[in-house]
């Protein structure tokens, strides 16, 4: 493709409003992706000079981790300034550099905002715990011990021990649902609304492409502050937390998801709407009912555009039944609902070692997420086919690692820098020791080495996600027929005169499939799809898919 192809190419993919529904989004925990200054940790700058590969993949968005003003103790997730660029990360010159270029390569940048607790260091919090009667006095979640001391209920941190710290200065607890010196905010204050969303405004002003949105539904708390009731040992699950995790043991009706949240999104929606193409991705993290809450999120035009939930991030296996059973489930309580799906991100193990993946399942599985119904999230490294890096204790860097470690390891392993050159002493990462530890056993599925390996897994995610975005059908049909039958996932993608069958054996062994009724032609075999469709059925070999378009 010329220059001037390539630019008006790019041109298109930008004047798409509706370029979210469907969409690829790639996202980037810039700490680990590319260090353009030589002090260990990856920046903005790092990131600008990665967009020809980003671009090469033919994603359409990335989504960016949090690179704000923060003192770190959750790795950016602990905001102390939402308006501004942490050093370590650049200045906000080379965020607008940033956004310019990748914009003219037709990628969109999406943002992490972090909205439901800030730093212990942020001035509102400061402000806020100087006293009980100054004017941001009810901006975070305080309230008085109990007669005995004691805190105000029983709710949980995720990060381990109660939820509620004790503040001498107030002699009140207030709310943290992660780390000590991650403070909850007040939703229910309106004054902490229209400043979040002011935040929000300032990005969007700046061009920002859309918002990826941390913890989405843990915005609002019980005014009540009831204790959360025991969960049922056969109903936990380690989706959210591990279940070494005492955050396991309670069903989480009050701490977070309340039904005060709908408003609000609306109004974040309503704000977005203001601006062109903009779009909305919220972090459903709830264990029990993840599915109906992103379907509340998403239900209609004036919430969320799409959220993704944890099905698909826990430890089970994503079998055939299991999919199926997902997105039955999906259908029963949100058949409105818009998913974006991820296998992999910055807070689980990768898949490829969640799973125990073969080479052949992991691209199966690539193709499966290009085909599924929704927006998909990919993970960098992902599209290396990358295992989860061992990072020994005395190198932790994550406060959830270190608090559960041994039986849980934390979030390190899946945060290694990105690969970059198989033979570099950092893996083409950068010029000096990085922040945490580059895997060797990663080093050796380094981008370079790909690139130059047609039959690579880099060189499959390309093809995957060209194949999706072919086919309006792939990226934006409905999904029918699903059915799971001897280890065999089966469904049908249909948008106007345009219907894909797609089928994916998901097991060890060979697998007879039958093809719906009609004429079909194979266009999946450059991911390595059945070709043989003369006949009733096709015949899979062992993690082997079936792309097939309808003739007539």
């Amino acid at each position: 493709m010329t220059n001037q192809a390539a630019l008006l190419a790019s041109s298109d993919k930008m004047t798409n409003a509706d370029w979210w529904r469907g969409g690829v989004i790639y996202q980037i925990y810039p700490r680990s992706f590319q260090d353009s200054n030589g002090d260990g940790i990856g920046d903005l700058n790092g990131i600008t000079s990665r967009l020809d590969y980003i671009a090469s993949l033919g994603v359409d968005a990335i989504w960016i981790s949090p690179f704000f003003k923060s003192p770190m103790k959750d790795f950016g997730y602990d905001v102390s300034d939402y308006r501004d660029v942490d050093p370590m990360f650049g200045t906000l010159a080379d965020f607008d550099a940033l956004l310019a270029a990748a914009h003219a390569k037709g990628i969109r940048v999406m943002i992490d905002l972090v909205l439901s607790h800030t730093s212990d260091i942020h001035p509102w919090f400061v402000e806020s715990r100087a006293d009980k009667t100054n004017a941001k006095s009810d901006w975070y979640v305080w309230s008085d011990p109990q007669l005995d001391g004691t805190p105000p209920n029983n709710w949980l941190s995720i990060f381990g021990g109660s939820a509620w710290q004790w503040d001498t200065r107030r002699q009140q607890y207030y709310l943290h649902n992660f780390l000590t010196s991650q403070p909850d905010l007040n939703f229910h204050c309106v004054e902490v609304q229209d400043a979040l969303l002011d935040v929000a405004r300032f990005w969007l002003d700046r061009g920002v492409d859309g918002f990826r949105l941390d913890t989405i539904n843990f915005y609002f708390h019980d005014k009540e502050l009831r204790s959360n009731p025991a969960l049922a040992p056969e109903d936990r699950n380690s989706s959210i937390a591990p279940m070494v995790n005492p955050y396991n043991h309670q069903d989480h009706l009050y701490s977070k998801s309340q039904p005060e949240n709908l408003a609000f999104l609306e109004r974040l929606r309503g704000l977005c709407d203001e601006y062109e193409g903009r779009a909305c991705l919220g972090e459903v993290g709830d264990a029990q009912r993840g599915l109906e809450i992103m379907g509340q999120y998403t239900d209609g035009d004036k919430r969320m555009h799409m959220c993704y939930a944890f099905e698909f991030l826990e430890n089970k296996p994503a079998t055939a039944p299991f999919v199926k059973d997902v997105f039955d489930k999906l259908n029963s309580v949100a058949s409105n609902a818009w998913p974006c799906w991820a296998f992999s991100n910055h807070d689980v193990k990768r898949h490829a070692s969640r799973w125990n993946l073969s080479d052949a399942a992991a691209r199966t599985y690539a193709t499966l997420m290009m085909s599924m119904r929704g927006s998909a999230c990919l993970y960098q490294g992902e599209e290396l086919g990358l295992q989860e890096a061992d990072v020994p204790y005395e190198a932790l860097q994550d406060p959830y690692g270190i608090e559960f470690w041994p039986e849980f390891k934390g979030r390190d392993g899946c945060r290694t820098p990105m690969v970059w050159q198989a033979q570099d002493e950092f893996a083409g990462f950068g010029s000096s020791k990085p922040w945490l530890p580059v895997s060797n056993e990663q080093a050796k599925l380094a981008a370079d080495r790909q690139e130059n390996d047609p039959d690579s897994m880099l060189h499959h995610y390309r093809r995957v996600v060209a194949l999706r975005q072919a086919y309006g059908a792939l990226s934006n049909g409905s999904q029918d027929n699903l059915k799971a039958e001897n280890g065999v996932l089966t469904f049908s993608r249909s948008l106007g005169s345009e219907t894909v069958f797609c089928a994916f054996n998901l097991s060890d062994s060979e697998a007879t499939v039958s093809l719906p009724e009609g004429v079909w032609a194979s266009i999946g075999e450059t991911v390595g799809g059945a070709s043989d469709l003369s006949g009733t059925t096709t015949t899979l070999a062992p993690w082997q898919c079936c792309i097939a378009a309808k003739k007539g």
